[in-house]
């Protein structure tokens, strides 16, 4: 599962380093190198028209300072690069060096949709210590932002739920999640959204793990729950398909390792199913 390198160290200025490592977007695609997948090198911002002035401070990572910074959204890759989305690249790419580029990616979005004040318009200035832009104008201040979601694996004796969502482009099948409403606690989302998701009550929540998703700024929330009643009523708009699944059955294919909902499904695999 994605987590953050335990030799991560946020920064909100730039800071010497060894090495510097460039991440690099256009739009929600990062730069990499084609033959090896790494990361460019100063040379190659410059190819791009990106002044280095203008990243923006992500980390250390190691021995490495860590910066973000914004391709042009109709540039092409340099020779010998590529841009690839970050689904593409998990597996495939060192996971810590992952999980810092998925920072980087939500600094990016946090640096582009805060340019300008979203009260009066004037241009946005960046506030020295912490991650925060704060209008000079009227003194409107803007974070990050991050949109909190609940994951839900329910559980009904020995047999587990699992869900293909409508919007998916893949058959797997994953535990059922949805976005927090205002207002909402986390336990408050997860009754909500079973209930409207597939016509199910559930009882007895238990917390598993949490995981920041960088798509574009999620922070995905885990729990178990059991069963406490219904029959499977499908909202066809969010889920394709919904089964219990048990130990005699043949499990669906799941999400990839890197994921929460990896973590979640192979947890809690019904009896005589090994860990995919």
């Amino acid at each position: 599962m994605l987590a953050t390198p335990t030799d991560f160290v946020p920064l909100y200025a730039p800071q010497a380093a060894a090495r510097t490592h460039f991440f690099v977007f256009r739009g929600d695609q990062l730069l990499i190198r084609a033959a090896d997948l790494s990361l460019p090198g100063r040379d190659t911002l410059a190819a791009l028209g990106i002044d280095f002035e203008s990243t923006y401070p992500v980390g250390l990572h190691g021995d490495s300072y860590c910066c973000a910074a914004r391709a042009d959204a109709r540039a092409n890759a340099p020779d010998g690069y590529t841009f690839s989305g970050l689904r593409a690249l998990f597996g495939a790419i060192d996971e810590a060096l992952l999980s810092v580029a998925g920072r980087a990616f939500q600094i990016n979005e946090w640096v582009r949709t805060n340019r300008y004040c979203g009260v009066c318009a004037t241009p946005m200035a960046a506030v020295a210590g912490e991650r925060c832009f704060r209008c000079p104008g009227c003194a409107h201040m803007a974070y990050p932002r991050i949109s909190p979601a609940m994951m839900v694996l329910v559980r009904r004796g020995d047999e587990i739920l699992l869900a293909k969502h409508a919007a998916t482009r893949t058959n797997r099948y994953t535990a059922l999640a949805g976005f927090l409403e205002v207002g909402e606690s986390i336990e408050d989302a997860i009754h909500r959204e079973v209930f409207e998701e597939v016509g199910l009550a559930v009882q007895d929540l238990h917390y598993f793990a949490s995981q920041s998703l960088p798509f574009p700024h999620s922070l995905m929330i885990a729990f178990t729950a059991e069963y406490a009643g219904g029959d499977l009523a499908l909202d066809l708009n969010e889920i394709a398909d919904a089964r219990w699944f048990g130990p005699g059955d043949e499990l669906p294919k799941i999400p990839s390792g890197v994921s929460i909902a990896s973590e979640l499904i192979n947890a809690h695999l019904p009896r005589g199913h090994a860990r995919r």
